[in-house]
């Protein structure tokens, strides 16, 4: 983490391909300079990942792709102490779409969630059973009490607020009554939303669709890229928000950052919420 610094800063963002987004990354890296940026959908194998530039500004890169489709990527200041990729048994046979680093003695968990397709389809039942996969994988290597984050694109809206439409959404891929129950499995075995611990306004959005003309700055939203943390760094966190300001550049991702803050000083209180939740905290949303 940060040297001399109880802070620790964090970031999440689907790329939509690392290496068509990469001036903007790097771009957002320097004005932001977080501690850990995790990174989804980098669609480039790992022979191709844009490391250099990115190790230039002082970052270690972590890293799991495969050709056009998925990937995952862990930036961060401090080297790792360990990574490990997939569900833990032969990565050969998964999709790139979990990584997973401990550093500075947190555990920093970055999954890209399957989309779904439709509710109908084979690839709506993946998903759910590949919600399921990572509860088992939670229970079996972590604990509530332990010093963890879980942050990538979920590819779920949780909440009603979460979404531009929620009555005619409802029922969709992504706003659907089965991915709500089975994200919240997973929450329910120790996870707390850090974005809305912080803030509780609606129309806070981190994905909109390229189909839907001027989706952004018209507010057609969906909230599905997040920062998750365990109880007790939850109790720790200062502050977080969602920075619209790339999705509103030339060629955005279709995504943006979703930023948290912690105060990891053991000696120091836990935090308490960093607002009143009827006041925005942030600047853009």
């Amino acid at each position: 983490m940060r040297v001399d610094s109880s802070e620790m800063k964090v970031a999440t963002f689907n790329a939509n391909g690392i290496r068509a987004r990469l001036a903007g990354v790097l771009q957002w890296l320097e004005k932001e300079s977080p501690d850990v940026l995790c990174i989804q959908e980098t669609k480039v194998q790992d022979v191709d990942f844009p490391r250099q530039p990115i190790e230039n500004l002082g970052y270690h890169c972590a890293f799991w792709g495969q050709k056009s489709y998925n990937g995952v990527a862990i930036l961060s200041r401090a080297e790792p102490e360990s990574v490990s990729f997939g569900f833990g048994g032969d990565r050969a046979g998964e999709e790139a779409r979990l990584i997973t680093a401990e550093i500075g003695g947190i555990s920093i968990v970055n999954t890209y969630v399957p989309q779904g397709y439709a509710p109908d389809s084979e690839k709506f039942q993946y998903k759910l059973d590949w919600l399921r996969r990572l509860l088992n994988y939670f229970k079996q290597r972590f604990s509530p009490d332990m010093p963890l984050l879980w942050l990538g694109d979920f590819n779920v809206a949780p909440e009603p607020i979460d979404v531009y439409d929620p009555e005619r959404l409802l029922g969709n891929v992504g706003f659907h009554p089965d991915e709500h129950n089975a994200l919240a499995a997973v929450k329910a075995w120790g996870f707390v939303d850090i974005l809305r611990r912080h803030e509780s306004r609606d129309k806070i959005y981190t994905f909109w669709d390229y189909r839907i003309p001027n989706a952004a700055s018209r507010g057609l939203g969906w909230r599905v890229d997040h920062i998750w943390a365990a109880k007790d760094l939850a109790d720790k966190s200062t502050r977080a928000w969602i920075d619209i300001t790339p999705r509103l550049a030339k060629k955005p991702s279709d995504h943006t950052f979703v930023v948290a803050e912690f105060n990891t000083d053991p000696n120091a209180a836990k935090a308490e919420d960093a607002s009143d939740p009827g006041v925005p905290s942030t600047s853009s949303g």
